[in-house]
């Protein structure tokens, strides 16, 4: 290595250093980050400058008071973390795994983290998110660790295993794991299934024995909408039957009636929407859209709209002296 290139690792050190210092504190004067460094207010000031170069928004006050200072700025650069602050924010973000509409930006936060988080403190990580428990609306509880198993996987595209419960029994699946989709109440991995040649979602809390591999696959071009098509699994697919209504009411409105996984809502225009949801008995989806209280009609299936027309007679009769 040149003297050049020692130099260039000096300066780079020393810019790391006074993010770290200027991240700790909130006002700096000159001479105690001079002094902090040991090196002239000068080659503050230049570092200073290097560090707006690339994002950072350091402000500089003059007079009685004033120095250097960390401030907010149009966009999100990194954050330097030493080992207390990364532990604790690993274990904020594991036990935020299973915090329902929060759980999804946790997971992929702690993903990113897991990256350059050292080996030497991923045991502290861990014996400290075992202390750490949540409740929530009726959340089914994921063992953090099986979820990072499977982050990692998505983002390092190995395939994963894990055995998995059939109606044989429990079976060993071999999958090209997608990625991970957090309802409102559950974990579901969507993957490629390798022994079934097809797209499978997999609820995650139903998992044993969760192993990723080292063979990697390579990304298939026909890979669906994680997000929908779990979404349109969970609230009709895994059911006796699949229905669809028309509704006088906009997406929005219907969205904050439903909840995700008992129903999907596909906007048409700003007046009118689509929902597609399934369950084991009709009645019980037909009655469930009526109790919305907005005009509707049933699309599929035929015999619904049938049903719904004995409904309405058993209804009206109810009402007559």
């Amino acid at each position: 290595m040149g003297v050049a290139d020692e130099e260039a690792r000096g300066t780079t050190e020393r810019v790391l250093i006074l993010l770290g210092l200027l991240q700790q504190r909130r006002v700096w004067t000159g001479d105690e980050l001079a002094e902090r460094l040991g090196v002239t207010p000068r080659t503050v000031r230049r570092d200073v400058e290097r560090l707006r170069g690339i994002g950072y928004p350091v402000r500089a006050e003059h007079g009685i008071g004033g120095g250097y200072q960390l401030g907010p700025g149009q966009e999100l650069p990194p954050l330097l973390l030493d080992d207390a602050e990364a532990i604790a924010t690993a274990v904020a973000l594991l036990a935020g795994t299973g915090a329902g509409s929060t759980g999804d930006a946790a997971l992929r936060a702690l993903t990113k983290l897991d990256r350059v988080l050292p080996v030497r403190l991923r045991h502290e990580v861990r014996a400290l998110s075992g202390s750490v428990e949540s409740f929530g609306a009726g959340s089914t509880p994921v063992d953090p660790e099986l979820l990072m198993t499977l982050a990692r996987a998505c983002r390092d595209e190995v395939e994963a295993g894990f055995e998995y419960p059939s109606k044989d029994g429990f079976g060993r699946r071999r999958v090209e794991p997608y990625r991970l989709v957090a309802s409102d109440r559950r974990w579901y991995l969507l993957a490629y299934d390798l022994d079934r040649a097809g797209w499978r979602s997999f609820r995650v809390d139903r998992m044993t024995e969760v192993a990723a591999r080292t063979w990697r696959y390579r990304p298939r071009p026909d890979a669906p909408d994680a997000a929908a098509f779990v979404q349109r699994g969970v609230a009709s697919g895994v059911y006796r039957h699949q229905a669809r209504f028309l509704v006088q009411a906009p997406a929005a409105t219907v969205r904050a009636q439903l909840s995700a996984s008992a129903a999907m809502v596909v906007e048409l225009d700003a007046a009118t929407c689509e929902i597609h949801s399934g369950a084991d008995n009709l009645d019980v989806v037909l009655m469930y859209v009526a109790t919305l209280g907005h005009a509707f009609q049933v699309l599929d299936p035929p015999e619904l709209a049938a049903r719904a027309e004995e409904l309405a007679a058993r209804l009206r009769a109810a009402v007559r002296p």
